[in-house]
């Protein structure tokens, strides 16, 4: 449906969800979350995504990460009042909530998806260590790295040290799928080992294609960082790298 009423909406969402269907919607609405933090997000023109399984993703115009999620098996309410549509994401354990208030909907589609595909990485975690030696800047420009498997005592081994723009020591910690907080643990062992020997600001990065909700909380807490990299993005690099040295050892057997 295209700019439906919100009443058409409603009705429409409540089959979806009752049939277990993927529902879509576009239009205008706010957001508000409670659970083991909280969050506001004011009006704006926003994408909904509410899954087969239950899970839901709000998006903005712009970037590919959600502002707001809730994992699969929620529980919904949809209603219609004088304030406009609502949609009750309700997530038992632990305790969740995201509210939705559409004032206006621009369109929403519905539907059941089949998806038998297999997905596979594209590169292992030491491949992703490689392509971050070959490219630093995959993590951010102007990134130096100083060595790698670097030896912090009882702490364990980091991935990298090095130094970004502004000669700040960083640590970073790779991974090949998504982290949480234990990986977030591990790299503020290792940030905690090297405030011990290094006499200078020190930044830490975890690096991996996704970050878990609760990681994210302990990363904040933590004043850690985060960097999104995709086992692709490092397969292109090392396919580059691999091409670039094909071409110049033809070119040297040529001469």
């Amino acid at each position: 449906m295209e700019k439906p009423s919100l009443e058409k909406a409603c009705s429409l969402l409540k089959d979806g969800l009752a049939n277990g269907e993927v529902l879509i919607l576009i239009g205008e609405c706010e957001v508000e979350y409670e659970g083991r933090a909280s969050s506001t997000l004011t009006s704006g023109e926003r994408v909904v995504i509410i899954k087969q399984d239950g899970s839901i993703l709000i998006h903005r115009p712009e970037g590919y990460e959600p502002v707001n999620w809730q994992p699969p098996r929620c529980s919904y309410r949809v209603s219609v009042s004088d304030d406009g549509l609502k949609i009750i994401a309700t997530r038992l354990n632990p305790h969740e909530v995201l509210n939705l208030l559409f004032r206006r909907i621009d369109l929403v589609a519905s539907g059941k998806l089949q998806d038998k595909g297999v997905f596979s990485m594209y590169a292992s975690e030491d491949d992703m260590k490689k392509a971050i030696e070959l490219d630093p800047s995959l993590i951010e420009e102007g990134l130096k790295l100083y060595t790698s498997e670097k030896d912090l005592g009882d702490a364990g081994y980091a991935d990298f040290v090095g130094e970004d723009s502004k000669g700040n020591f960083v640590v970073i910690e790779v991974k090949r799928t998504f982290a949480g907080t234990e990986e977030v643990l591990q790299l503020a062992r290792y940030v905690n080992e090297a405030k011990q020997r290094v006499n200078r600001p020190i930044r830490g990065i975890l690096v991996a294609p996704s970050l878990r909700k609760k990681g994210q909380i302990l990363l904040e807490q933590l004043k850690l960082e985060f960097k999104a990299l995709s086992p692709e993005k490092c397969s292109k690099v090392l396919k580059k790298s691999r091409d670039v040295s094909l071409f110049e050892f033809m070119g040297q057997w040529r001469r």
